[in-house]
């Protein structure tokens, strides 16, 4: 089976945004995505949308064109999103994102009017019916189909410090679930998402997705839902190990990372080195210690078992990746990394606003702020606001 890539013109950049339309008053999700998205058809409908369904009716996905900057991923998200805050006010429906929502049940979910995400409903029952979850995924450009397979590779080793710079999700139906991200266990359960597959090159992966649809674990190659996969229609690799994300600032930071390190991988393999390829036990368990710890795990460096904080490699991958992001112009945004790690990444956000005696209705009410506001909201902002 031979799977055609499209090449881009360099690390080109696409981003995908999935935001919670929550109550104004209740600050319970709404499930009233269609009728929001009817109410913008010049973004909605036709071939190239703006917005767009996602599985369940609490969720409205906001896509960008194809860009080559951070900035313009931004401006675009931003023009896109205010148009739908303008739909959303008069209906009393506000914008948020977050990997779970922290007080609505997964229960209530009404499943989006698309073909497709009732037949895996179909095929997959509980394991998709309860997918009431919101995230964010990257596109980075890659210039030859042969380097995206090494590129994958070596970006798995980051699947921590992506997770974990955006955990997002610690509480689920109202509960605490002890996790920084419940996200990545309710979508990693199902039988083709988790970790990319090891695998040696473009014919490799081409043989093993002739496989799985010879098999039919897949009826097309969009239902392999790795934490970083192939697009070969864009021609991209396609991270989504990000939590759902609050801020602009924040998603403008994952996205400058994920061109600095492609851009970096590139430039390594054109100079003709060969990109790391952790062992897959290091990867997944790497993967579990973010979902547990965030950004307080302990990682495994390397195939011999040796180990870091996370927060310090974070710190040292930033800083290694300053004089890339300097040449694409997104050090700014870069710089976010080190204020989420001073001031707490959701899931701690979050937590912290309970900490200070706040219940969970304010932990949603801090959401919308943030997402509002593009900054960090402090738990006494909420919690002695009297905003419940």
């Amino acid at each position: 089976m031979g799977i055609r890539f499209n090449p881009s013109r360099g690390a080109t950049l696409g981003v995908e945004w999935e935001l919670q339309l929550v109550d104004g008053e209740s600050r319970l999700l709404r499930q009233d995505a269609g009728e929001l998205l009817g109410d913008v058809p010049e973004l909605s409908e036709g071939k190239f949308t703006k917005l767009r369904h996602e599985l369940m009716e609490s969720t409205v996905e906001v896509v960008t064109d194809p860009c080559f900057t951070v900035q313009e991923i931004t401006a675009d998200l931003g023009r896109t999103i205010g148009r739908l805050r303008d739909a959303a006010k008069p209906r009393g429906i506000e914008l948020a994102c977050t990997g779970s929502h922290a007080i609505s049940d997964w229960r209530d979910a009404v499943m989006a009017p698309v073909a497709r995400y009732h037949e895996l409903v179909e095929e997959m029952q509980w394991l998709v019916r309860r997918i009431q979850t919101f995230g964010v995924h990257v596109h980075v450009g890659v210039t030859d189909q042969d380097k995206a397979i090494p590129i994958i590779n070596a970006l798995s080793r980051y699947l921590p410090h992506f997770l974990a710079l955006t955990a997002s999700s610690p509480f689920w139906n109202a509960d605490d679930t002890g996790l920084a991200s419940a996200r990545s266990i309710i979508f990693g359960d199902l039988p083709t998402a988790g970790p990319p597959h090891s695998l040696s090159d473009w014919p490799e992966f081409e043989g093993y997705m002739d496989t799985l649809l010879r098999a039919g674990t897949i009826r097309s190659i969009k239902e392999v839902w790795w934490d970083i996969r192939p697009h070969p229609d864009f021609g991209t690799v396609e991270i989504r190990m990000f939590d759902g994300i609050p801020t602009m600032r924040e998603v403008g930071m994952v996205t400058a990372l994920c061109q600095a390190l492609v851009t970096l991988f590139e430039q390594q393999i054109d100079r003709g080195y060969a990109l790391p390829r952790p062992a897959a036990w290091v990867v997944r368990d790497n993967k579990w210690r973010a979902t547990r710890y965030g950004l307080d795990a302990i990682i495994i460096t390397d195939d011999y078992g040796r180990t870091a904080p996370l927060r310090d490699d974070l710190y040292e991958l930033a800083s290694e990746l300053a004089p890339v992001a300097d040449r694409l112009g997104c050090t700014e945004q870069l710089k976010v990394v080190g204020d989420v790690l001073e001031h707490g990444a959701s899931y701690e956000r979050q937590r912290a606003i309970r900490d200070e005696g706040g219940s969970l209705e304010d932990v949603v009410t801090a959401t919308i702020m943030e997402f509002d506001e593009n900054r960090f909201v402090g738990p006494r902002e909420v919690v002695h606001a009297g905003t419940t």
